[in-house]
């Protein structure tokens, strides 16, 4: 997905839920008898928010893209955060949530220059000044080949 907006970062999607083999038969069956949207309202009782996100990025469970392969159908609702995949032949029903990364505050915006992207420090400790008298002599250093 492309995020239109000039300067923002792109979406991402994070997992909210992945049910497969008996546990997504029931919702496979819901799919039938009263579509996509009924199984996306019911999958976002899995999302709690906040402790959503920091679980998909503690684990790793977080896309660029919509995760999908050639026997999966994938719904996105343009009127919320949520896509769904799903694939009756490998019996699996997924529910995805746009995941907008902050930007950090460290991060410097494109064309910034530096002297308006970090304060002029008028003192530098000079604590990383190594007094020579404790440093090796040159003989001592090692050397990586």
């Amino acid at each position: 997905m492309i995020d239109g907006r000039r300067g923002a970062a792109p979406s991402r999607w994070i997992s909210v839920v992945f049910l497969q083999d008996e546990d997504a038969g029931e919702l496979l069956a819901m799919i039938d008898r009263e579509g996509e949207a009924a199984a996306i309202e019911y999958l976002k009782q899995w999302d709690v928010g906040d402790d959503t996100t920091h679980a998909a990025l503690a684990n790793g469970y977080v896309y660029d893209r919509i995760p999908e392969g050639s026997a999966d159908r994938t719904v996105e609702d343009p009127d919320s955060p949520y896509a769904l995949t799903y694939s009756e032949l490998y019996g699996y029903v997924s529910l995805l949530r746009r995941y907008e990364p902050l930007v950090d505050a460290g991060t410097v915006a494109p064309g910034a220059s530096v002297e308006t992207s970090a304060p002029f420090r008028d003192t530098v400790p000079h604590h990383w000044d190594a007094d020579p008298a404790l440093s090796a002599h040159r003989s001592r250093h090692a050397i990586a080949l």
